[in-house]
């Protein structure tokens, strides 16, 4: 009995870890579904984008270059810009998910996200990451950003201009919070440090979204760099 409840319990306890990341993101899927309405998406065509992309800031910078006609490759090629980060969190994650037999590693990468992510590899850093553990945690996350996108989308109209009353801060207030959980001193502030200047500087200078990859390229020398330095001290 024991053996049967314990992956049930593991999951209940993913849905409390999430809980505060939930409440979170549901303003920035309001967002989102506002946005999407002032860009002509119907709250169905909204819908199936967060359902199917589900990635915030891809989705953000497609809608920051919708145009009528849409350029689907122009659309795409920015959301591999944004999401190429992806290919460095499932590495690191990979890694630690031993518990995840066959398919049910590849599908939870389907739904890996920034947020998903941090808390994983902090699951990870603490205790074994089990299938039932892991889906706790993304599936009330998964329905509640698709669940604000519809809202979103359905109150665009009276919502307005998000910015008028603080809703845009949302998105980076949650990625603020989850480098805090990865801060280890001076260390990643070096790191920061280069991937935003980096970032600042390539978005100044470069159309389009450039400065994502540009970013993610200099936090990670920077991090090669003090890693190298650290391996030379000992």
């Amino acid at each position: 009995m024991l053996q049967q409840s314990r992956p049930a319990g593991e999951f209940k306890a993913g849905m409390r870890t999430i809980f505060p990341l939930i409440v979170a993101v549901l303003p920035i899927g309001l967002v989102f579904g506002a946005v999407s309405a002032t860009k002509g998406l119907s709250p169905l065509e909204t819908v199936l984008m967060s359902a199917l992309v589900f990635a915030g800031g891809s989705q953000f910078v497609a809608m920051d270059i919708w145009t009528h006609p849409a350029s689907w490759i122009g659309a795409g090629f920015a959301a591999l810009l944004v999401n190429i980060r992806h290919l460095l969190m499932s590495a690191s994650l990979g890694t630690k998910m031993q518990s995840f037999a066959g398919i049910k590693r590849y599908v939870a990468m389907l739904f890996l996200a920034d947020e998903i992510w941090a808390m994983a590899e902090f699951r990870a850093g603490a205790t074994r990451l089990t299938p039932a553990w892991y889906a706790g945690i993304v599936m009330p996350f998964y329905l509640t950003w698709v669940g604000s996108s519809l809202a979103g989308a359905l109150l665009g109209a009276f919502l307005g201009d998000p910015a008028v009353i603080g809703l845009d801060f949302a998105f980076p207030a949650v990625f603020i919070v989850l480098v805090m959980g990865f801060w280890k001193g001076p260390e990643t502030g070096a790191v920061l440090a280069a991937s935003g200047i980096a970032a600042v500087a390539v978005h100044q200078f470069v159309p389009g979204v450039w400065y994502i990859a540009a970013g993610a390229l200099a936090g990670l020398a920077m991090a090669f760099r003090k890693g190298r330095a650290r391996e030379q001290a000992a």
